[in-house]
């Protein structure tokens, strides 16, 4: 049975906690998106724990009515951390009047894909050589091969409207 997770957002403790985790599995705080890069530890987020300790974190970067997606974590996979915290930034957008949820993922990542297709996610575009081109000018930490040695090249987006067009945001 999986746990009830009530996301709260990320303080000082577990904004300590992230320092290692982004290093170790991010290859930093700097976060590759759509030919910029985000920092990490300036972005608001959310987190689920268990007993204080961070089993699972979600950070966004809001721009006026459409919110990026920009990491999202589940320390322990299938207990639903990753929904919860999905859940928690999508009301949380609502609240704030955002039309549109956005996020990026690579060519490789197919459980991501299906993830957040699973939860209202469609695919928005194809970016095609995006990740070489973030490689080259951006980040030159991203890997060569991703999940499954699928060459890592291209970044999806993919989007979750808020609020239908001629209708009030929900």
């Amino acid at each position: 049975m999986s746990a009830v997770w009530q996301a709260q957002p990320l303080a000082a403790p577990q904004r300590q906690a992230l320092e290692p985790l982004l290093r170790e599995n991010w290859g930093g705080p700097l976060i590759a998106s759509r030919g910029r890069l985000l920092d990490a530890r300036q972005l608001p987020g959310l987190w689920v724990g268990e007993e204080d300790r961070l089993v699972g974190y979600l950070l966004y970067h809001p721009e006026g009515d459409q919110w990026e997606v920009a990491l999202l974590e589940a320390l322990e996979q299938g207990r639903g951390v990753g929904s919860a915290l999905l859940g928690a930034v999508e009301a949380l957008a609502r609240r704030c009047g955002c039309k549109r949820l956005w996020l990026v993922t690579t060519n490789d990542n197919a459980h991501a894909l299906a993830f957040y297709q699973r939860r209202g996610f469609s695919l928005a575009a194809l970016h095609r050589d995006a990740v070489t081109e973030a490689r080259k000018t951006l980040k030159p930490s991203l890997p060569l091969v991703g999940e499954g040695g699928i060459p890592l090249r291209d970044e999806l987006e993919l989007e979750k409207r808020l609020c239908r067009a001629g209708s009030p945001a929900l």
